[in-house]
């Protein structure tokens, strides 16, 4: 005989279920979904990827992100880890395998890192876009880059072992890397925003573990996508001479901006015009 269910335990059932429907719904998008995509972001529009990298989340983004959306374009803007390069890469690689249509990869910082390995074999990735970013070939570490000209402010003790700007944290498994609140208008803006701006975006930064910035990429798919790069001027994180490094040996097609490192705060619309413009030669 059976015992009656209560109404609690038959809302909990009900849940547990529509979340599994949802899991499997979200593993394989349904076709009505992929044809409602397409036909709101004005025909086979690119799904524009928004990678946030270290000391920022996925919010940074939103001005962008209001601008791409405003013009029709589909856009996600995932929290990427910062675990590790290779963790990182596989996991934006499964979010792209479940996004409808062609894409465009937009990495800033770190985040160019990741989009440069998880965009490896994937044939509709129509281009990637390095905003102050990585833009690593394979065997080559974020950390090896940066190290590579002056001009960062991460560090005045070229020998200390963790650049003096940064404060580590261990956690089980690894060490992880904040940026501190005195040098974050500093390194990450320039002194471009203001004191209480910069005081919120330090209080609410993501860290990077020293695996995510010292592991070396395994794949480097600016060698068979077209590339874009803008490279800020007065980028006191990344310096500017390794980003036009990176970005001619690449082959990318690169635009200059006087911004800091996180150019897509300060000057979203430049950064909105260069993927665009990825957008309209690729497509």
């Amino acid at each position: 005989m059976s015992v009656p269910s209560s109404p609690s335990r038959r809302s909990a059932l009900a849940f547990a279920a529509a979340v599994t429907a949802g899991a499997a719904m979200a593993v394989t998008p349904p076709a009505d979904a992929v044809a409602a995509t397409r036909s709101t972001s004005g025909g086979n529009r690119p799904t524009i990827v928004l990678v946030h990298g270290a000391w920022a989340d996925a919010s940074g983004w939103s001005t962008v992100v209001g601008h791409l959306q405003d013009a029709g374009y589909p856009v996600i803007a995932p929290a990427v880890p910062l675990r590790g390069l290779s963790s990182d890469a596989a996991y934006l690689a499964k979010l792209l395998e479940v996004t409808p249509g062609p894409l465009v990869l937009v990495g800033h910082s770190y985040g160019g890192a990741v989009i440069t390995q998880a965009a490896a074999g994937n044939d509709r990735v129509q281009a990637l876009v390095y905003v102050a970013a990585f833009i690593p070939d394979a065997g080559e570490s974020a950390a090896a880059l940066a190290a590579k000209f002056p001009g960062s402010h991460l560090s005045d003790d070229p020998t200390a072992p963790i650049p003096t700007a940064l404060q580590p944290v261990p956690y089980d498994g690894g060490i992880d890397l904040y940026l501190k609140a005195e040098k974050f208008r500093d390194v990450f803006l320039s002194n471009r925003l203001s004191t209480q701006r910069a005081a919120v975006l330090a209080a609410t930064q993501r860290p990077a573990s020293t695996i995510a910035l010292g592991e070396p990429a395994q794949a480097a798919a600016w060698k068979a996508v077209p590339s874009y790069a803008l490279v800020a001027r007065a980028d006191r994180t990344i310096p500017p001479a390794a980003e036009r490094f990176m970005a001619t040996r690449a082959g990318a097609h690169t635009v200059e901006a006087d911004a800091p490192h996180a150019v897509h705060l300060t000057h979203p619309e430049t950064v909105v015009r260069l993927i665009r413009r990825a957008v309209k030669e690729t497509s």
